[in-house]
């Protein structure tokens, strides 16, 4: 599966981030770890001190990367909603969920102010930027001054994570799709009919 180019810590790391989707945190055994990195008995403590500290390393990793997805469409061109409308419709694995939204689901994760820290940031990050996006919005005259950036936010967040779960309950993406369309009718700019 790796090359012998790709580094044991990073192997490691990967193949962690891979079963805490997959497994959570407490099904995602140092055994495990190890088979899927393709990595000899104690690499991991060689590497880390434990499984919490890989845990953290590849629970930051996938929080930088589901920032950095986020920012590419909604740092992207378009207007407000365009850009929102953007963040909604990217592509995804509905039926498989979303990795920083698992976390949230998984006991152990919640109940490590440690390893919740970078599942929080992420969340607040991404509503934060939205926000600001409404904010933007409204300004331009796209949106209606009366909306609360912040609740819009949430509302766009709970969308998301509450569409995965339809989706996987449904065993079907056309449940988080119904959602996302849902909130985009809400959301689409008024036309002014006295023009």
């Amino acid at each position: 599966m790796y090359s012998g180019r790709v580094s044991t810590p990073e192997r490691l790391i990967e193949s962690t981030r891979e079963l805490l989707w997959e497994r959570g945190y407490v099904g995602t055994s140092p055994k495990a770890i190890l088979e899927r990195a393709e990595a000899g008995q104690g690499s991991m403590y060689h590497h880390f001190k434990g499984k919490p500290d890989l845990a953290l390393a590849a629970i930051r990793r996938t929080a930088e990367e589901q920032r950095a997805t986020a920012e590419s469409v909604l740092g992207g061109p378009g207007t407000p909603y365009e850009r929102i409308e953007a963040y909604l419709r990217r592509e995804r694995d509905a039926l498989r969920g979303c990795p920083i939204g698992r976390l949230t689901m998984d006991p152990d994760v919640v109940a490590s102010a440690e390893l919740r820290a970078p599942v929080d940031e992420t969340l607040d990050w991404i509503r934060e930027r939205i926000a600001g996006i409404v904010e933007e919005g409204q300004e331009q005259g796209q949106f209606a001054p009366s909306l609360d950036g912040e609740e819009i936010a949430a509302t766009v967040v709970a969308t998301v994570q509450g569409g995965y779960v339809l989706a996987r309950a449904s065993g079907s993406p056309a449940a988080f799709d119904t959602g996302v369309r849902g909130l985009l009718s809400l959301l689409a700019p008024r036309v002014d009919v006295s023009a």
